[in-house]
Order: structure tokens, then sequence, then C-alpha cells
């Protein structure tokens, strides 16, 4: 399998080395497998310049283009730039035009794709995402949202494949994309992998997300998860909730739902996981004290609720 990593300036570092480490990691290990060895990988790092400069400043070698024409995958590794408006900025700007164009070039001739993090904004500005499902690090998922109406965002995952475009979560879900790339080849090569890095077995973000810091990316939003957390014990109204915030219930539904992707009651739901798992943690108290701080009178629903958003239980998570 012919793989070329697409190298740019102010490439995130170790989003470039965690690829290239586990692909040729499998590619030593194959010899490990009992029966057929999976195929080599065999794997080019390729930019639009000869040399390029990590956003750390390490200057990376790159292959020309032309290498990738008959690439069975072409990876593009994230960005550095962390901040939603400038890396906004950045994947529209001039100085990535021959990046998107290379981007366009490779899927007109059915070349996949993969990234990760703020890869995979630059995929959306290209366009090669429209009317597909991707992910991208959780809390860059308002300012994409807003940005790229016509993909389907969902930042829950951790690594999902839509129209041969694959897109991974926050930055070191490039390991959990270069697991993917192997486990397409050999799932028994790609666990292998996995545990000789040491590499968690992951399935979803939502065990990281912080609701608070998604709701900072809209005023009204925010009002809405401070006013939820100040009654997370008991019941909670949205209609109550949109008169004391000043705004209809619509538009209270529609801020939210633009905002984070979900309903209000699905924001109230992660709250209350979240602060459910916070005294699980670090207090002693029994599971239905837990349940009633946090606004449910037993503990079934409340376990049903932390293995959906956390994809663990009670005990697991106090352990």
């Amino acid at each position: 399998m012919k793989i070329a990593v697409f190298a740019l300036d102010g490439v995130f570092d170790s989003g470039v080395s965690a690829v290239l480490d586990v692909l040729h990691t499998a590619n030593a290990l194959r010899g490990a497998l009992e029966g057929a060895r999976p195929p080599r990988f065999d794997v080019r790092t390729v930019g639009v310049r000869r040399r390029v400069r990590s956003g750390l400043g390490h200057v990376i070698t790159t292959e020309p283009m032309s290498v990738a024409v008959d690439a069975d995958l072409l990876v593009v590794p994230a960005l550095l730039d962390r901040r939603p408006a400038s890396l906004v900025e950045l994947v529209g700007s001039p100085e990535l035009a021959g990046a998107r164009r290379e981007l366009v070039r490779a899927r007109e001739r059915g070349v996949p794709l993969a990234t990760a993090c703020t890869g995979t904004f630059l995929l959306a500005e290209s366009g090669v995402l429209d009317g597909l499902t991707a992910t991208t690090s959780w809390w860059l998922a308002p300012a994409f949202r807003e940005r790229y109406r016509r993909v389907r965002l969902d930042e829950t995952r951790l690594v999902t494949t839509s129209g041969e475009v694959t897109t991974a979560g926050a930055a070191f879900g490039h390991l959990d994309l270069a697991l993917a790339i192997v486990r397409m080849r050999s799932p028994a090569l790609a666990d292998l992998v996995r545990r000789y890095l040491v590499v968690d077995d992951r399935a979803s973000q939502a065990a990281y997300t912080i609701p608070s810091a998604l709701a900072r990316q809209d005023p009204l939003v925010a009002g809405f998860e401070r006013w939820v957390r100040e009654r997370i014990a008991g019941p909670v109204s949205i209609a109550e909730a949109a008169r004391e915030l000043g705004v209809s219930e619509r538009t209270l539904q529609r801020t939210v739902v633009r905002t984070l992707g979900r309903t209000p009651i699905g924001l109230v739901r992660d709250l209350r996981a979240e602060q459910a798992e916070h005294l699980l943690r670090t207090t002693a108290l029994p599971l239905s004290a837990v349940a009633r701080r946090v606004g449910y009178e037993s503990p079934g629903p409340l376990r049903s609720l932390l293995r959906d958003r956390l994809g663990r239980g009670p005990r697991a998570l106090r352990s």
C-alpha cells in the first residue's frame, strides 16, 4: 500500500511523527504475525516545496507531489494553529492555495484522503468534504460547524470514514488515524502495533469533551450552560430557561443546535454526566446520592447516561 504523507509549513510535529511511527512500526512487526504477512506500507513524505518547516521550527525534507499521483492514500497531518479564528483564516489563505489545489486534484484522480484535528479544516476549505461526514477536535467543532455548513460534523467520533475520506479527532488522534490505516490491511497487525506502542483502545471523544468550553463559543449558549449548572440537581425546563434568558424557546433551541450540534436537552445530559463523573472520582458518595445531586431520583438512569456519554459505568469511573 503506497501512502503519501503531505507535509505543509506549520504542520503539527507530533502529527507527522505519529503517522510515520505507526506505519513504520507496522512494517517492522509484520513478521511477528502468524500465517501470511500483510503487505508492507510504502510511506513517502511529500510537499509542495522541497523543504517545509514544522510548527515548532523543524525542517522536513519532502519529495515532489508527483510521487503521490499513484498513491493509495494521501495523509494530511494537522496544522499547529489551535485558535479557531486564525485557523480558518490560515486554511483559506493564499499561502495554502497550492495545498488546496493538490487535495482537489487527488480526489479527482480517486485518491482517498485522511487527516486529523485541524487538517479537517483544510480539507473542508478545499471543498472535498462537501456532503460528507467528518470529525475534528471537539473544541473546534463550533467554529467548523459555523463555517462549513455542507459538511456533516460528528465531533464525538475519534475516526470516521465517508466517501473515501477518513478524518480523526484531536491532535493525538493522529495515532488513531494511523492505526485505522493499518487496520484497513490487517486488524491483527493494528492490534499488535497498538499494544507495542501502548495506545489505548478509544472509540469516542465524548469522554474528553468539556461542555463549558464549547458553550463559551456563543453568549446565549454560555448563559444557558450557567443556568443549567445552577439547577443541575433538579428538573430543568427549557421553556423556563428561555424566558429567564430573554429569548424564545425556538431561538434557544436553534442557537444551541447551531453552536454545539446537539439539542438543549443533550447539553443538559452532558453537564449531568460531567458533574457525576467529577463526584464519582473525587468523593465517596454512594451512587444514589450522586444521582440525586445531578437530577436523577435513582441510580439506573445515571448508569445509562454515563455509559452512553462516557463509555464507562460508575464502577469503572470510580476505580
